[in-house]
């Protein structure tokens, strides 16, 4: 009975050996899985931060060529020379912005703007993938109303 015993342990203790060390490998590769998982999350969280920022700038740009229309407006001005005026706002504010964008002015009283920027990843480069273009639009219309009608 002793020898079964004997034996028994012998058994265990080379089983343990031969396992010693399995948990240290797979800890790193765990980590590892989850290091990539953090950088991808990330990477895609500042991109849609980048994309509403993008959005952002395309409505303040919008906003300050409804601007150029609605002093117009007021004014008597002739609606040429306001739908350049618009067009100009808001190129310079996309200008100041530091993002490239194209503004259209349509019907004398609405302004649309399409920004165009990129992101570049911080994790997500370590695997290729690099400039990540983000876009934004916006539309300001003027209306006019005359006690409380649209005009």
């Amino acid at each position: 009975m002793n020898q079964l015993r004997q034996a028994g342990r012998r058994r265990l203790v080379a089983a343990r050996r031969e396992e010693r060390g399995s948990i240290s490998v797979w800890a790193a590769m765990s980590a590892i899985a989850m290091m990539i998982c953090v950088g991808i999350a990330l990477d895609l969280g500042a991109q849609v931060h980048a994309q509403q920022h993008a959005r952002s700038v395309a409505a303040q740009a919008a906003r300050a060529g409804g601007q150029q229309l609605d002093a117009a407006a007021v004014t008597g001005a002739y609606p040429s020379l306001a739908v350049g005026h618009a067009r100009v706002a808001a190129q310079a504010y996309l200008d100041a912005s530091g993002v490239e964008g194209t503004v259209t002015v349509t019907g004398g009283d609405t302004v649309q703007v399409s920004v165009t920027d990129t992101y570049d990843p911080r994790f997500l480069g370590i695997i290729g993938i690099s400039n990540l273009t983000v876009t934004g639009g916006a539309t300001a219309q003027v209306i006019r109303t005359l006690g409380e009608r649209e005009q």
